[in-house]
């Protein structure tokens, strides 16, 4: 008779029933960034496996928009939520102590204490990428930041210089510039660079998304990739190997951790032992993006 009327179960009321809305909130810096659209590809993965349902919001990498969309997350009876790139990781902890709904930070970009957590190994991904700019003979390499980045680009900061240093070199301050991880602030930021008396000859980016527009700066400016500047980017984003010339770049495995991220909040609605921080590491990607600089191998 169920079948004949068409009847379906209220979600609703089962959540009601069984104290459960099988619902996740996930919330993500900007939809349209290709990074997103891979982990969020892997966390709906592990979700769809267990018969959750995905919540997606934007906070735009807006600080007091993040905290509104976990609030609202919260109100709509969430099981977990699970926050990308966090702008305001450090308030998490308070947070949960008043909401009583666990959540997975990916990607952190401040430093806490916070319970659960998954991100990539930067210090030593920006470690193995500036080595190897190093290697093929470039001795002025510039950081290409975002100035949004908080924790992530300042441990970035912290290894480039350090890899410059060891092969006998002095890293020079000016040539650290800062965009805000898309395109148009690359092409700015780029732009201070080669406004340098010696511009550099290869610069390491916050992102591909950074690297696309320093690319295109570089060649309005009558240069070359990589004959005059080399570009490495950070992500290996899918339009990476299409780019003029093919990008080298980080590689970050973001359906993994999407995945990672959803099966910790699984694992803590069992009741089992979730680490509370999963690392994982990236992988230099080489392409034609990168080359010795002139006069060099």
């Amino acid at each position: 008779m169920a079948e004949e009327a068409g009847y379906r179960a209220s979600a609703a009321a089962r959540s009601l029933v069984m104290g459960r809305s099988n619902t996740i909130g996930v919330v993500v810096t900007n939809i349209a960034d290709p990074f997103v659209a891979g982990v969020v590809s892997g966390i709906e993965d592990a979700a769809e496996a267990r018969g959750y349902s995905v919540f997606l919001a934007n906070s735009h990498a807006e600080p007091e928009r993040e905290v509104r969309v976990v609030h609202s997350f919260e109100e709509r009876r969430v099981d977990g939520i699970i926050v990308t790139s966090s702008r305001v990781g450090a308030l998490y902890v308070p947070l949960m102590e008043r909401m009583q709904v666990p959540v997975v930070l990916l990607n952190n970009q401040r430093a806490s204490e916070f319970a659960h957590s998954v991100l990539i190994d930067n210090v030593e991904a920006s470690l193995k990428a500036t080595r190897y700019l190093v290697g093929l003979g470039h001795r002025r390499i510039a950081y290409l930041g975002d100035r949004f980045g908080h924790q992530s680009d300042n441990r970035t900061l912290l290894r480039i210089p350090a890899a410059v240093e060891e092969a006998g070199m002095e890293f020079a301050p000016e040539l650290v510039v800062h965009g805000d991880g898309k395109p148009e602030g690359g092409q700015r930021a780029m732009a201070q660079l080669l406004g340098l008396e010696r511009h550099p000859t290869a610069v390491f980016c916050y992102n591909d998304m950074t690297a696309l527009g320093a690319m295109r700066q570089i060649r309005s400016h009558g240069l070359s990739v990589p004959g005059d500047v080399s570009v490495a980017g950070f992500d290996d984003l899918y339009i990476s190997q299409y780019l003029e010339p093919p990008l080298t770049t980080v590689r970050q495995p973001m359906r993994q951790m999407g995945r990672m991220a959803m099966e910790t909040l699984l694992r803590i609605f069992d009741g089992s032992d979730a680490a509370r921080n999963l690392k994982v590491e990236g992988q230099l990607i080489v392409r034609e993006s990168t080359a010795s600089p002139k006069g060099k191998g």
